[in-house]
């Protein structure tokens, strides 16, 4: 075996006779460094993607969310919401109540999201440091809201403004007759504005957990409990506790679950945008074929003195599925050094900015190590894959050759 690999370095560092098999091995080094370049990077943007966009969300979304598994409210006092406290890992708990409704701001009108929440709510999300103007004023005899920013723009409310109300409606559950009201009315003044660059923005307005409560015409009703997780907490055991707690009338979801469907798209996103590469690299790698192929022509003499010296068709292929790897290790290595570099002057200076308009003025990007694991194997199958034929035309070839 370690002959096997010292000849196929030298036919791989040695002069050929033609320059043009020099110049074709180099190129095909070239394309497959730039070609592993290529996959880290394009696994590494969608890394900073994703950690850009949960992280935006971790400050709306808690740790573990309980909902209902059928039907949109329930008491409060269903529930044992101490205990939830109380249990090992659990940092803090609050009870949440959301529902579609109309809002009114000085003639302007949008359908939006109104979610009852209380102070709990901010230690257990840290929505506070997602905002961008105003405070959080919650539980107070003036009834106040916080609005996305999204919704802060739809409904043109002026932050300096602090005498106009926004008015929430809400269907009457009951209609007693023709003089009495149809909509439930809730009034609020904002009081501040939060983004966590979602859809969230753009949807939901918070109020006080009470007002909501009487909005809706009901009294200590939850549609979620929203958990915050001690930092070394098991989650698992966590979501088992709970699920056990309350039974099959709830689910539990932890972050990930809550946000299955975005996350999950995302991650077809960057698979098929790693395997559009992988087809590109394949491709690259056809000027390895060629280049170990015209090797195989120019090493017939040598190909035939090694078979008279005893060595085997299948030491012969070895021969050259080892010269393939070496140029595919020459390539990977190469690559991952290209693909450190352009990651840390993007992560440090942006060379490729994002348009305006967005959160960020360039791509994010995030390198994880298990990428290269998944790198190092796509190009050397690609290599291997593109040394078959060569190494088997060798193979074929027998220990004597014609003279002209």
């Amino acid at each position: 075996m370690k002959l096997i690999y010292r000849i196929a370095g030298r036919y791989l560092f040695s002069k050929k006779s033609t320059n043009a098999i020099n110049i074709i091995t180099w190129i095909s080094i070239a394309g497959m460094s730039i070609g592993t370049a290529a996959l880290i990077l394009i696994l590494s943007v969608f890394n900073g993607f994703e950690s850009l966009l949960t992280g935006m969300l971790s400050n709306f979304n808690p740790d573990v969310k309980v909902t209902l598994v059928s039907g949109k409210y329930m008491s409060l006092d269903s529930v044992d919401m101490a205990g939830i406290r109380s249990l090992e890992g659990v940092a803090a708990a609050a009870a949440t109540i959301e529902e579609t409704s109309f809002f009114d701001y000085k003639g302007s009108q949008e359908v939006g999201i109104i979610k009852g929440v209380d102070t709990a709510f901010i230690r257990v999300t840290g929505l506070d440091t997602s905002l961008i103007t105003g405070r959080v004023r919650l539980g107070e005899d003036v009834q106040y809201a916080i609005l996305g920013s999204g919704m802060n723009t739809k409904l043109s409310v002026n932050a300096e403004d602090g005498f106009s109300p926004l008015t929430a409606y809400m269907p009457a559950e009951e209609n007693k007759g023709p003089l009495s009201k149809q909509f439930n009315t809730l009034q609020v003044y904002p009081s501040g504005t939060f983004s966590v660059g979602s859809d969230v923005d753009m949807q939901y307005i918070l109020v006080d957990y009470s007002a909501v409560n009487q909005l809706l015409g009901m009294e200590n009703g939850f549609s979620a409990i929203e958990l915050k997780l001690r930092h070394g907490a098991s989650e698992r055991q966590v979501l088992a506790k709970l699920q056990a707690m309350l039974g099959p009338k709830f689910k539990v979801s932890n972050r990930y679950q809550q946000d299955e469907g975005f996350l999950r798209i995302m991650n077809i996103e960057k698979w098929i945008s790693y395997l559009i590469a992988c087809l590109t690299l394949l491709i690259i790698a056809f000027n390895l074929v060629g280049s170990l192929w015209m090797i195989v022509l120019e090493k017939k003499l040598d190909i035939a003195i090694l078979r008279s010296m005893g060595l085997t068709r299948r030491s012969i292929r070895g021969i050259f599925m080892a010269l393939g790897l070496q140029i595919s290790l020459i390539g990977l290595g190469v690559g991952f050094l290209l693909g450190l570099v352009l990651y840390r002057l993007q992560k440090d200076f942006g060379l490729i900015s994002i348009p305006d308009g967005f959160l960020i003025d360039a791509y994010p990007i995030e390198i994880r190590w298990p990428d290269f694991i998944i790198v190092t194997v796509t190009v050397l199958v690609i290599g291997w894959l593109a040394a078959l034929l060569p190494s088997y035309r060798a193979g074929q070839l027998g220990a004597w050759v014609r003279q002209e």
